[in-house]
């Protein structure tokens, strides 16, 4: 069997629909008789709703409900993932307790959306306003507002994980390195807003959702609106960008699902762009304290890093999580001594965090190697040289971690010599300083498996199950329970089908993102697990088809299975191609039960669950050539380089896609996007996306190595492109500021903060 898809440059089938205007997004779901929903958000930042009067809404025209917390009293939204010591472990979707600007208090729904909207403005609602509490460090403050007084204070959780000799190992170090790094609130930003269309008929509850996890949405759905988990099906086809963003529902949007109950009748809502920034789930924000001993030869003696996350409102679906996740693959590609990490999760009357692309990995990336940066600065060693002395090599692997990630496979060295290889500093006299940075990382990929989620507090399973048939005439139908998001994930799973089966590609279709027509996945397309969990089990379930198809024939032909091979749609004995059955007969006759062998069952079906012994761990290498402007503090990324290893590659148009378009969203992270309150909660509005002139050209280089841990050999990518920029680009300016490098700590970049360190 040779691979004639897997590995090669496969367009993307999905585009075939998507560029010609034919995409199947929430927004253009029509139903009969649809009502429109609008969101009352909270101007506040903090206080309490003590009155909300609705007989003038009720008055407008069109009006057919309007929905306060006395309403959705009881309707709660659980924590997937619960850190130490964590006791909030689920929220209200709606409640007279306020805790951010943008918080849902009333849903309204109209015949139309102006009608909807009308009705909202005439709601009377009496504020009781409180003093806020914005930022992590703030809220720790002794005199800072408690958001749940009876808690005591605003931390919710701390923990330490690694070795209870770190400390020690530091301060007994030859040299230390110790700096404070902050990263900023970044919001996902898909470019398909969040939208909902939810009917209910003959008691059941039929949702049309823009989700990576329409599984997830479906059970906490009917666990909070009472209903069994068969009387809801949620259907999400092309979700125009998640980015971590959309992996859960929202309050606002279990709220539409409500009113569809309570009416009668089919309800549409999208959240318009003057919301996304306050109800929309943004995510990154922390502080990092951290410190990095060296010996004399400099070598990596220890780390030592206190991690502050700010939750925001409340602990969100993902909660703590990410945080957790920068803790574990904070050691990168290197090995130390002694590491260890403490972890503190603080709320603060601010939009509660939630995932993005990178899951705490960009945040952890910075911190370590803006350090190992400034380390060599200091000790005066070539920060490549640095790196490299300390970095695991391929024989190392697999290797366990100080903070309990085993890395699987990989050649950690190379990809860093490559790159090294591929960079062109560029050379202009303009008056710009210039400088080139570097960053490596370890990414963790392919989440589960099932039972060490259960140990770490998350209420999911990381397995994922494939569902693969081929029907009477031969054709191969791939069900799934991950979900297309704009990563490829059609044209890959069609790839993997078509060449372990033995089928041309355009004789299999992928059927996704339908909770009735597809096998349960617990969280979805998230985590860089797609192909690594989801293929995995589709390369499982293809070669029990391929089996149970050699089986017949080799019945059939009268000869041995290991002399078969599946060729130009038939199954023939290897070097006699006139002994042969067709792949459509053979199909025909296990549909219907004619001539099997004793034993094998009528049908030509799999269903293979797989969850995976351990994570994969792709990894990679990026560098950033800068040229900043003395004078205005502007920085423009004038080169971007990635050498970048996912494990196989069965489409790399698609990896190196994904790796750029993650590259892009690094870029703004490092420079130009963040999410900025003022001191009594109000976020400013002021929201800047790198456009292409921020984006150069970005030159992509891939290694392959194949992970011992998933059937097929896969590792994830969907992340990679976004964890290196902002720790490549900061340290590309220290660089080119050498006087200021030590002062160069936090993200974004913009053109007031470089000015202001020099």
């Amino acid at each position: 069997m040779g691979d004639a898809y897997v590995g090669a440059r496969t367009p993307r089938r999905e585009d075939a629909r998507l560029l010609i205007g034919k995409g199947r997004y929430v927004g253009g779901v029509r139903l009969p008789d649809m009502a429109n929903a609008y969101v009352v958000r909270s101007p506040i930042a903090h206080g309490r709703l003590i009155g909300c009067d609705a007989k003038a809404a009720w008055a407008v025209d069109g009006v057919l409900d309007v929905i306060t917390p006395a309403e959705a009293a009881g309707l709660r939204l659980p924590c997937v993932n619960v850190m130490p010591g964590q006791s909030l472990t689920s929220y209200p979707v709606l409640d007279e307790a306020i805790r951010y600007v943008g918080q849902p208090l009333v849903l309204v729904v109209a015949r139309t959306p102006q009608a909807a909207r009308d009705a909202a403005d005439v709601l009377d609602l009496e504020l009781d306003e409180l003093p806020a509490t914005v930022g992590a460090e703030r809220a720790l403050a002794g005199d800072a507002p408690l958001l749940y007084p009876d808690l005591g204070s605003n931390l919710i959780s701390d923990y330490t994980m690694g070795d209870d000799d770190c400390l020690a190992a530091v301060e007994g170090a030859e040299h230390v390195v110790e700096m404070t790094f902050r990263t900023g609130r970044v919001s996902p930003y898909p470019l398909e807003p969040r939208g909902v269309v939810a009917a209910y008929a003959d008691e059941e509850l039929t949702v049309h959702i823009s989700s990576q996890a329409p599984h997830h949405v479906r059970e906490h759905l009917a666990d909070a609106l009472g209903l069994t988990h068969d009387r809801v099906r949620v259907i999400s086809r092309d979700t125009g960008g998640g980015f971590g963003a959309k992996e859960h529902v929202y309050p606002d949007e279990a709220l539409v699902c409500l009113a569809a109950m309570r009416s009668g009748r089919p309800v549409s809502w999208t959240e318009s762009p003057g919301d996304r920034l306050v109800a929309t789930l943004p995510a990154r924000q922390a502080v990092h304290r951290a410190r990095l001993a060296l010996d004399g030869d400099g070598r990596f003696v220890a780390m030592y890093v206190d991690v502050l996350g700010d939750l925001g409102a409340h602990p969100s679906n993902s909660g703590g999580s990410t945080f957790a996740v920068t803790a574990t693959l904070l050691p990168g590609p290197y090995r130390f001594d002694r590491f260890a990490v403490r972890v503190r999760g603080v709320v603060t009357t601010t939009t509660p965090t939630g995932s993005y692309r990178g899951f705490g990995q960009p945040e952890g990336t910075l911190t370590r190697e803006r350090l190992i940066d400034e380390a060599a600065r200091r000790l005066g060693i070539d920060r490549v040289e640095l790196r490299l002395r300390n970095m695991l090599r391929p024989d190392e692997l697999p290797y366990t971690t100080r903070v309990y990630q085993t890395y699987d496979s990989g050649d950690y060295p190379r990809a860093l010599l490559t790159l090294r290889d591929l960079v062109r500093p560029v050379t202009k006299d303009d008056g710009r300083r210039r400088g080139v940075g570097y960053a490596c990382h370890v990414e963790s990929t392919g989440m589960g498996p099932s039972m060490d989620m259960k140990a770490i507090g998350m209420a999911a399973g990381g397995y994922e199950t494939a569902v693969l048939r081929m029907d009477q005439d031969a054709s191969v139908v791939v069900s799934s329970g991950v979900v297309a998001i704009g990563q490829g994930i059609e044209t890959t799973l069609a790839q993997l089908a078509a060449d372990r089966v033995g089928v041309p590609i355009e004789r299999v279709r992928v059927v996704l993102g339908d909770t009735a027509a597809t096998p349960y996945s617990s969280v979805g397309s998230i985590a860089s697990r797609s192909l690594p969990l989801g293929g995995g089990a589709l390369v499982r379930a293809a070669g029990r088809l391929r089996d149970k198809l050699l089986a017949i024939a080799a019945h059939r032909l009268e000869a041995a299975a290991g002399d078969l091979e599946i060729a130009d749609g038939a199954v023939r004995v290897k070097g006699d191609p006139r002994a042969s059955v067709t792949l459509r007969e053979l199909a025909t006759s296990a549909w219907r039960g004619w001539d099997l062998p004793e034993g094998v069952a009528p049908g030509l079906e799999e269903r293979v669950s797989y969850d995976p012994p351990g994570y994969t761990f792709a990894y990679g290498a990026h560098a950033a050539a800068v040229a900043v402007d003395p004078d205005t503090g502007a920085v423009e990324v004038e080169g971007y380089w990635v050498v970048n290893d996912s494990g196989v590659l069965v489409n790399p148009a698609v990896v190196e896609g994904q790796i750029r378009g993650g590259v892009a969203q690094g870029i703004g992270e490092a420079l130009t996007e963040e999410i900025v309150y003022t001191d009594d909660g109000q976020p400013i509005i002021d929201y800047y996306p790198p456009t292409t002139r921020e984006v150069p050209d970005i030159e992509v280089v891939l290694m392959e190595t194949p992970s011992p841990v998933t059937p097929g050999g896969m590792k994830g990518v969907g992340e990679s492109g976004t964890i290196g920029p902002p720790a490549a680009i900061a340290n590309a300016v220290a660089a080119a500021l050498p006087e200021a490098a030590g002062r160069v700590t936090d993200v974004p970049l913009t053109p007031a903060v470089v000015w202001s360190l020099l």
